[in-house]
């Protein structure tokens, strides 16, 4: 196994890519988003401030990313000493209608074929993706970790409809009309995906990229209205089953799997690594399931993450794994600190095992 650290777009800088090989980071995970542009919040954690309700504007739908930044991207990355491992989450504005089934889906699978193609050119070996029309929600902060480190949980259910203009909780259409996207059903939510597999992943076998998909978090049967596809375990196995190309594989969000109603993480994680399924890890421990949890230090909640890591080497992963959320210590450096922590021990764990 491989020890990585995801970084937002405003993140992807020299320094960071320094405390990344400091901290004994190998790899990185670049998110490639302005997920909450212009929020009334700290920008370097893609942790909300109280109830997260959507902030931020998706991109400019008519630019797509370009081969040569993410050329350049790779490069920079390298040129610290790290492997750039993964893309993570392409931009509701690139793809919106591919999961609203709206009028501009050809474009935007279209865009989804591009940016793929563009990846495989570039020699970034996976897309991590999550198949959702009402994103993250729902969530709290508060001083919910060993200490009173400032963390991120859930109070409840997150059902508030979503307005017209907004995807995964960004706005994609600002002069949208007055009123919330209606619902569909799970089966209507499910034929979208099929389809979208269908097309997209023979378009990324010919890039050699690896399509990963995240598991929704909070993993609800719904949240703002919507359905969600994968909120509980057995779901990931529905959507393998859907192609069962070794592109078609997993973002496996531990803290998120950790969170449903059902099922055993430790089970869950030998299930899925034994079928090789695993493009890359993500870590989070929580303590809790939804809708009431909280998120804590990786080595302070209900998951026995030396456990799962031992599960992961046992059947012969070698991927990437990066700490996912982490709660923010007191101290001027929150996030940079919240990550040294959870890295060291991760960084302490693999080479125990």
């Amino acid at each position: 196994m491989k020890l990585g650290l995801g970084l937002y777009r405003h993140m992807l800088t020299p320094e960071n890519f320094r405390f990344a090989r400091q901290a004994g980071a190998t790899h990185v995970v670049a998110h490639l988003v302005d997920y909450f542009q212009g929020g009334a919040r700290n920008p370097c954690d893609h942790q909300p401030t109280g109830t997260e309700q959507g902030w931020g504007r998706a991109g400019d739908p008519g630019r797509l990313w370009i081969l040569d930044e993410l050329v350049a991207l790779r490069r920079a990355v390298e040129a610290a000493g790290l492997t750039l491992e993964a893309i993570e989450n392409f931009d509701p504005a690139h793809w919106h209608d591919v999961l609203l089934d709206g009028p501009r889906r050809p474009q935007h699978i279209e865009n989804v074929k591009t940016i793929i193609r563009r990846l495989g050119e570039a020699g970034i070996p996976i897309m991590g993706y999550n198949f959702s029309i009402a994103g993250v929600a729902g969530r709290v902060t508060g001083p919910f970790a060993r200490g009173g480190a400032e963390s991120v949980g859930m109070d409840g259910p997150a059902d508030t409809p979503m307005p017209n203009g907004t995807v995964w909780n960004m706005v994609v259409d600002p002069h949208a009309p007055a009123g919330t996207v209606p619902p569909v059903t799970s089966d209507e939510l499910w034929r979208r995906v099929a389809k979208f597999l269908e097309e997209i992943v023979p378009v990324a076998e010919a890039a050699g990229v690896k399509l990963a998909a995240h598991p929704d978090d909070p993993p609800l049967p719904t949240v703002r209205g919507q359905p969600r596809l994968v909120y509980q375990p057995r779901h990931y196995q529905r959507l393998i089953d859907l192609q069962p190309s070794p592109v078609n594989a997993l973002e496996f969000c531990v803290g998120t799997l950790a969170e449903m109603t059902e099922g055993d993480i430790y089970e869950t994680v030998d299930r899925y690594s034994r079928q090789g399924r695993l493009a890359y890890v993500h870590l989070r421990n929580v303590t809790g399931k939804v809708p009431h949890y909280r998120e804590t230090f990786i080595d302070d909640g209900d998951v026995d993450m030396v456990r799962v890591l031992r599960i992961l080497r046992r059947n012969g992963f070698d991927g990437v794994v990066i700490p996912d959320h982490t709660p923010q210590p007191a101290c001027a450096a929150p996030w940079h600190a919240g990550m040294a922590h959870a890295l060291g021990f991760m960084q302490g764990v693999l080479k125990t095992l």
